[in-house]
């Protein structure tokens, strides 16, 4: 296991190396970087001549009113005025010590900024994680045990049904329904918390920020139903019709002692594969949409928003880190399949293959 493990770990540094080499190289092709964005935003704020604004086309020859030295200082704040390799590296080294540069729109740390928009997205992705589990599960194992019956017709119907509904589509839905629009005034409209959230009494804060969270989650979790169901639904049956549960039920075992002492373990098995990545991203869960929709500043439209103003050092910092996040719950996924089964040992796997 320990070999595993180290070997993994190994694996993880050209994996990591590839997606940032990648990223970079794409980001130094798209039109429009930092220094553009700025020359476009001195055209629009500056009393300039007809003749210097058509000249502004051509934004590194210098016919933009600012002559070459000035371009030269401008590309070098922005750490333009190195070979493209040198920066590549420089940034590597930066990032082995999590120093992820600072955003050159918000003009503050690129971790501090992603700590910044944190509340919103773990607050979207937590419920919808906790909720999902909590539902899907009991469900996908009541329909497994009357699989063909109309609790299990009705049930499938209505969770495809909402999987067929983008969550966005929702989400405008249930404001236009509940949102204070031609219908009822039951839920607000934007944000996480109101806006005199500060003076109200803790249980007052708690009950307004889960009233908040309503719409938003609701929006999230119904498009994830029908996959976690319908997976923890086939686990199950599957092993409902294997051998030994055959033979556990023909020496008088109860119903409930053979699912929940010998099926529910092995049915577990494949949940466990996505159980860490899903917990991981609770925590950097991003929807632009929904974000949109309900006027919440997380992630997703830190994300969206960092790609448009070419914001390079949020965009290739944040990918760093999830890229990284992700390469480790790949690795606790495999784990917990030696966790929920003993009987699976990755050192035999390696000897066979």
């Amino acid at each position: 296991m320990t070999h595993y493990i180290l070997k993994r770990l190994l694996l993880m540094i050209p994996t990591l190396f590839g997606v940032m080499l990648i990223t970079f190289i794409v980001t130094q092709f798209v039109p429009g970087g930092p220094v553009e964005q700025l020359l476009n935003q001195l055209k629009h704020h500056s009393q300039l001549s007809g003749e210097a604004s058509a000249g502004l086309q051509g934004l590194y020859r210098g016919a933009t009113g600012l002559d070459q030295e000035q371009l030269k200082q401008l590309a070098a704040l922005y750490g333009f005025d190195q070979p493209a390799y040198q920066r590549f590296f420089i940034m590597l080294w930066h990032y082995l010590t999590f120093d992820l540069g600072d955003s050159y729109t918000h003009h503050q740390s690129v971790l501090g900024l992603i700590m910044s928009k944190l509340p919103v997205s773990i607050s979207l992705g937590l419920w919808t994680f906790l909720l999902t589990y909590l539902t899907c599960i009991p469900l996908g194992i009541a329909k497994a045990i009357r699989d063909g019956s109309h609790f299990d017709v009705t049930t499938s119907t209505l969770i495809l049904i909402g999987y067929a509904i983008p969550g966005f589509v929702l989400g405008l839905t249930l404001l236009v329904l509940f949102g204070g629009g031609s219908f009822w005034n039951l839920f607000p409209l934007r944000g996480l918390v109101s806006d005199n959230w500060h003076t109200l009494i803790w249980y007052e804060q708690i009950i307004d920020y889960l009233w908040h969270l309503v719409l938003p989650i609701t929006s999230l979790m119904v498009g994830s139903f029908a996959m976690m169901t319908m997976l923890t639904k086939n686990s199950f049956l599957e092993e409902i019709r294997k051998q030994y549960v055959l033979t556990a039920r023909a020496k008088g075992l109860s119903s409930n002692t053979v699912l929940y002492k010998h099926i529910f373990r092995n049915a577990m098995i494949p949940l466990a594969t996505s159980f860490p990545a899903a917990f991981i991203g609770v925590f950097f869960t991003g929807s632009l949409l929904i974000e949109t929709i309900f006027s919440l500043d997380g992630l997703g439209l830190l994300s969206y928003e960092s790609v448009l103003k070419r914001d390079y050092p949020v965009v290739l910092g944040t990918l760093y880190l999830f890229t990284l996040l992700g390469l480790l719950a790949k690795l606790l996924t495999d784990l917990s399949y030696v966790f929920i089964d003993p009987r699976i040992q990755f050192d035999s796997v390696e000897q066979s293959a």
